[in-house]
């Protein structure tokens, strides 16, 4: 009867949660949604959404220090991102392109010393500037990149137990470092991109709107940002 009781009142309270806090996934997903390609479903992203804040219901800890509003929104939005990267759709061709225009950036800072133009690089790959300009929609509409995904490895953070907690607690301090560092020596308008858009939160068309470009040219040049920074990063993401 004790253990009916305990769950009955742990149903009650998982239920509440979820009636409070709906509105919470519906506001991420919504958000999320503006910035995502068209492909992406938001009843994709409130199912997944709503798996993260049973999760966060779950594993909350008061002691912490944080809200469980801000603790169940880094969930929610953890959730949706790992199930849109989990239905990857994009062709191997789109792959196979991003792969060779890293790579062509990373030769050419080499032998330049600093960072290839978008000339520059097409060039290099034999393409016209419509071509790679092309490449880069593709890539960024194919895949969702983001700083979210320039995270530390797992062989870099080496073993997952409670001894190495530590350890990546410094190692993943040292990658945002490393990570700042490098935003920094981006094009100014790649890296105001950034800032744009992951900083203040705004969708293409608003940095569009700011920059007087279309939306697309925004989406080529948040993509060729997040090249370069992969190529400066790859000693941390390999």
């Amino acid at each position: 009867m004790v253990n009916k009781a305990a769950a009955y009142t742990q149903f009650d309270n998982r239920a509440g949660i979820v009636a409070r806090y709906t509105p919470l996934v519906k506001r991420i997903a919504h958000h999320l949604l503006a910035r995502l390609p068209a492909s992406v479903q938001l009843d994709d992203l409130l199912q997944s959404g709503m798996l993260g804040l049973l999760e966060a219901a779950g594993n909350f800890d008061a002691s912490k220090g944080a809200s469980f509003e801000t603790f169940a929104g880094i969930r929610i939005r953890g959730a949706m991102l790992d199930e849109i990267r989990r239905g990857d759709w994009t062709p191997r061709s789109v792959h196979r392109n991003g792969r060779r225009v890293s790579e062509a950036v990373e030769q050419l800072e080499k032998v330049l010393g600093r960072d290839p133009t978008d000339s520059e690089v097409a060039a290099a790959l034999e393409l016209s500037l419509e071509e790679y300009h092309h490449i880069l929609n593709d890539v960024s509409c194919g895949k969702i990149i983001g700083i979210e995904d320039l995270s530390v490895s797992e062989e870099a953070l080496g073993p997952t137990d409670d001894a190495a907690d530590n350890f990546g607690s410094v190692a993943d301090a040292r990658f945002r470092q490393a990570l700042a560092a490098a935003i920094k020596t981006l094009p100014e308008r790649e890296a105001l991109v950034l800032s744009l858009y992951y900083d203040e939160e705004m969708n293409l068309k608003e940095i569009g709107l700011i920059l007087g470009v279309s939306e697309s040219r925004v989406s080529q040049i948040h993509s060729q940002a997040m090249v370069r920074l992969k190529t400066k990063l790859r000693a941390w993401t390999a």
